[in-house]
């Protein structure tokens, strides 16, 4: 009896646990199926939701013909999953640090990374051509390992190398770097999209076709045009290196404008770079000098100073000038490049043999301040605001500093300085008959990342000196390039007429902020002269061979010149050259 009674014990408290423990798991059932069954499948679909950011298509960079300078070919992204990757994380890291060239300790933290933020989604490369992407993923996948993936990620290619590359910039690993790229990013990058989809992670990693998913298309870049002519600026970077190779110098710079419109058809900086290999050329190299590389004028400055001298009626270019050996300014004396005793010039004479006291002995007719209005009026002391990002505004002595002594160098290009787009720009004033018009760099207006609206649609024209005293200066540069009156005969073009300007000037260096003995050579001139279509200015920095403004820059502005006249068809005007009298 006692026997039977403990079997009734025991059977009736086995009844009572097993009666608990289906309540709970009942419990457990309503819960999901009938409290909040929504949030629960959410949760679990969670674990296998994944992320992925659609790159947009950042725009092209073209020249003005359409031609591309930057823009962007077919790319992948090699994407992983983590809680796949990890278990054969050092076999995949090894596979892929070959075939991508990867760093493999950072693609091996990625690929290990099972927690956190990014447990899910880890880029392991961008930009990869297609084919070498593809290729890896299926190398992974016939070794067993599963959770790589790839997605669209465009590839950003320079087609023409170094063609421009200073202004063009380039992309780098976190971002653009420099240039049109940098400064123009928002209007180039577009808006990334995101698309969101539903794995299974038991097969692998793969998508689920009928599983959730979402998409935000992405919204590609807009174009920028330039006004660069691809097949001039390769021209002119040729000539110019060979010139500053030749010359022994340090580097150059060359700008050729549209004397009509402003627009900049070759802005050349060498040393330059391959934009599609930074990384092969030193970080200096890779700006662009022509815009942040202040630099004293020299000689060619003499020509806004002397179409201001006769716009302001105090000379003509005729005007008979005697001009002695030298000239004391305050404690100093200024001297003329060539020795020599008293010499009677013409104003057209003090312009063709670059006579520094002339220029000094013509300029004290300018009123008190008048010379540095003119000045601003050409546009020195001020950015062009092209767009890009680094415009040096040069140094143009204020009211409250300028004094005689100065005002006698700055007549001759000394004492102050420009960038060479500046510079151009001031030139192409006289070329368009006394109107300064803005130079521009991009066709149309495109808006930069600080918000300055840039481009030919906005450039803004000014009178700054007569259309009769343009055209006065216009014949005293031409006895420049005369064989026999003229420094620069090198700087002629065979068949037209050309007015130019050479320059020297003493070079200050950043250590003493004094001039240490090495010289800044230019040329800068228009042409047709009587018909002008291009302004040319070429810079060459220190060069070691002896040689001045109409020996080293002229001949590259005659190369650059004549190719650009011929290719635009610009004829000959048929026209005697000027003969003005250089001396009396």
């Amino acid at each position: 009896m006692r026997s039977a009674a403990r079997l009734d014990v025991r059977l009736r408290v086995g009844f009572v646990v097993i009666a608990m423990i289906l309540s709970v798991f009942g419990a457990r059932l309503v819960q999901l199926q009938g409290f909040d069954p929504h949030a629960y499948a959410a949760a679990a679909a969670k674990e296998n939701l994944v992320d992925v950011v659609l790159p947009a298509e950042r725009g092209d960079i073209l020249d003005r013909n359409g031609e591309p300078l930057a823009d962007s070919v077919d790319g992948l992204m090699v994407i992983a999953d983590p809680s796949l990757t990890s278990q054969h994380a050092a076999e995949l890291a090894t596979l892929l640090s070959k075939r991508l060239k990867i760093d493999y300790a950072a693609t091996l933290a990625k690929l290990r990374k099972t927690s956190g933020a990014g447990s899910r989604f880890q880029y392991v490369a961008r930009n990869v051509p297609a084919t070498l992407a593809t290729a890896a993923v299926q190398a992974a996948e016939k070794k067993g390992y599963d959770g790589l993936t790839t997605e669209r990620d465009p590839i950003r290619d320079y087609p023409a190398g170094d063609v421009a590359a200073n202004l063009v910039g380039f992309i780098g690993t976190d971002g653009p770097l420099a240039g049109m790229e940098l400064a123009f990013n928002k209007h180039l990058a577009g808006k990334d999209g995101k698309a969101t989809y539903e794995q299974d992670k038991a097969a692998g990693g793969t998508r689920i076709p009928l599983g959730k998913s979402s998409r935000v298309n992405p919204i590609d870049g807009q174009n920028l045009t330039l006004t660069i002519d691809r097949d001039l600026q390769w021209y002119s970077q040729r000539v110019l290196m060979k010139a500053v190779q030749d010359a022994n110098a340090e580097s150059g710079m060359a700008i050729v404008m549209d004397t009509k419109t402003g627009e900049v058809l070759t802005q050349a900086d060498y040393p330059t770079y391959n934009a599609q290999d930074p990384g092969a050329t030193p970080q200096k190299y890779r700006g662009v000098p022509s815009l942040s590389d202040p630099y004293e004028p020299g000689s060619v400055e003499k020509v806004l100073t002397l179409s201001a001298l006769i716009d302001a009626g105090k000379v003509t270019d005729r005007t008979k000038l005697t001009v002695p050996g030298e000239y004391k300014s305050g404690d100093a004396y200024i001297h003329d490049w060539w020795a020599h005793g008293t010499v009677k010039l013409t104003l057209a004479g003090v312009i063709a043999q670059s006579s520094n006291i002339g220029t000094v002995l013509a300029s004290n007719k300018f009123k008190k301040g008048q010379l540095r209005d003119y000045l601003v009026k050409f546009g020195l002391g001020q950015r062009t605001n092209v767009g890009l990002a680094g415009e040096s505004a040069g140094l143009l002595p204020s009211t409250s500093v300028w004094n005689d002594a100065d005002e006698d160098r700055i007549d001759f290009g000394q004492s102050l300085s420009v960038n060479a787009l500046q510079e151009a720009a001031a030139v192409n004033t006289i070329a368009d008959g006394g109107v300064r018009i803005d130079p521009s760099l991009v066709i149309g207006h495109a808006t930069n990342d600080a918000g300055v609206e840039v481009g030919t649609d906005t450039a803004t024209r000014r009178r700054v000196v007569s259309a009769a005293a343009a055209k006065q200066m216009s014949l005293m540069m031409e006895r420049v390039v005369d064989p026999v009156a003229g420094l620069a005969p090198k700087a002629g073009v065979p068949g037209y007429r050309v007015a130019g300007k050479t320059g020297t000037a003493q070079r200050v260096s950043t250590k003493c902020h004094c001039y240490d003995g090495t010289f800044t050579v230019s040329f800068a001139g228009f042409a047709p002269a009587d018909n002008p279509r291009f302004t040319i200015y070429v810079v060459v920095q220190n060069p070691r061979n002896g040689g001045g403004g109409g020996s080293v820059a002229g001949p590259v502005f005659s190369k650059i010149m004549g190719f650009a006249l011929r290719r635009y068809g610009v004829p000959p005007t048929n026209t005697p050259a000027s003969k003005l009298p250089t001396t009396w």
